[in-house]
């Protein structure tokens, strides 16, 4: 699976307003919002942002589905 990408933030008074290849995803608010700058500041921005709306879960979920032991 490779590295998340097309994520950026922004900003906006006290809101966190997170975009995905241009739309918005999700807007953080209060504490949710100071957590995830404090973190975006030391570590991978773009995984962060990727885990925070929930896109990350792409690259095997077709294989897993083909998997003998998930058919039924």
């Amino acid at each position: 699976m490779g590295s998340p990408s097309g994520f950026e933030f922004a900003v906006r008074g006290d809101d966190v307003v997170i975009s995905h290849r241009g739309v918005t995803a999700t807007v953080l608010r209060g504490a949710r919002a100071q957590e995830f700058l404090a973190q975006a500041a030391s570590g991978d921005a773009q995984l962060l942002m990727a885990r925070v709306t929930g896109n990350y879960r792409r690259g095997n979920e077709r294989t897993a589905r083909r998997h003998p032991r998930n058919q039924n």
